[in-house]
């Protein structure tokens, strides 16, 4: 059962021209619920025009603060995010899911480590959840931030982001890279390329002390620098990533193309949710599980429907159904028969999912 709970809001504002912070206020009772860790997102549900609309948006805060805080840019168009930056105000009441994701790694206060950030734009809020946490809980961490923005005037939190260098000052570095503005120092001129990558590992960073690298952004940028920082020598179990889909890349057309190839017309689907039974069987209205079970009248978790959040997560019990396109399972999680129902086209006869798994 999708678990949304009324939250107030505390406070909103204008962090940029485009960009809106909310704070929640989460009651006594539901902190317990409600604790996180770095790295965490929290999906919002609004009815907007009788549209029932969630989204994930990462915790920017961190949860050594005691609080729950969003940004939420404004998008083009962007049902939610134009609801946000242009109606929502404090004292409101929307509908939030406790914190999720798996974004982030374990606080060791014993070691000495290096850890490095990669963001673009509004990538940011995960990223300074974690700069703040582990700078705080480990006294030996040292972090190296790379952030990309359009201009001065577009870069989210720099104020706290420079509070942050003055508080831990030698143990982090900023880094500020910009499209539409001229910088004095020509590597932070422009977007993120392998040449400034290889510039920056031998002039910023030592590939064999990083300890950990996460990278939140548009895909083309992530696997990017994904694949230069694993070709210079880091280990990709220590690159981790969250994204923002732009759009179908032509693998994952021609992988969405496979699965609907192998799609069976009528299968019969079990969901398991909540210690709840429900069945239902699929129409040709729709080619996914979560879609077809929402309009059967199911009431699951979801937020993005874009292979991203990892909110609709489940488990296939029986029967086989293969996922159009996945930005947020790893393959161990695949290979544990792991989907994501928006993503899920079933390929037999019978499947059943659990979502309590």
């Amino acid at each position: 059962m999708a678990s949304f709970f009324p939250i107030k809001v505390k406070e909103v504002y204008k962090e940029t021209e485009e960009c809106s912070v909310v704070t929640f206020d989460i009651p006594a009772e539901l902190k317990n619920e409600f604790r996180y860790q770095q790295g965490q997102h929290l999906t919002l549900k609004k009815d907007i025009n009788g549209e029932d609309v969630r989204r994930s948006y990462s915790l920017c805060s961190s949860p050594v603060d005691d609080e729950w805080k969003v940004a939420v840019k404004q998008i083009f168009e962007g049902k939610f995010s134009t609801f946000v930056n242009q109606e929502l105000k404090a004292n409101d009441i929307l509908e939030v899911m406790p914190p999720s994701g798996e974004f982030g790694v374990g606080v060791d206060d014993h070691k000495e480590k290096t850890f490095l950030f990669f963001a673009a734009g509004s990538g940011i809020t995960p990223v300074l959840s974690m700069l703040k946490t582990h700078l705080a809980k480990e006294p030996k961490a040292n972090c190296k931030l790379f952030y990309l923005n359009k201009n001065a005037k577009s870069i989210i939190f720099k104020e706290e982001i420079e509070q942050l260098r003055n508080r831990y000052f030698g143990r982090v570095e900023i880094f500020y890279f910009l499209t539409r503005e001229q910088r004095d120092i020509e590597l932070l001129n422009g977007r993120f390329t392998p040449e400034k990558i290889q510039t920056l590992a031998n002039t910023v960073f030592d590939i064999e002390q990083v300890d950990e690298t996460f990278i939140c952004g548009p895909e083309k940028m992530i696997f990017m620098i994904r694949d230069e920082l694993a070709t210079l020598g880091l280990s990709k179990d220590h690159i981790h990533y969250e994204l923002f889909v732009t759009g179908l890349s032509e693998e994952d057309k021609k992988r969405t193309e496979a699965a609907m190839a192998k799609r069976i017309d009528g299968t019969q689907i079990t969901i398991l949710d909540g210690g709840k039974e429900f069945h239902f069987a699929m129409t040709k209205d729709f080619d996914n599980i979560l879609d077809a079970a929402l309009a059967a009248g199911a009431d699951l978790p979801f937020a993005c429907k874009g292979g991203v959040c990892s909110t609709c997560k489940c488990r296939v019990m029986e029967g086989q159904a293969e996922m159009k396109v996945n930005y947020a399972l790893d393959k161990n999680e695949v290979a544990q028969n792991y989907i994501l129902s928006c993503q899920a086209v079933p390929t037999s006869d019978k499947v059943t999912v659990d979502f309590d798994v």
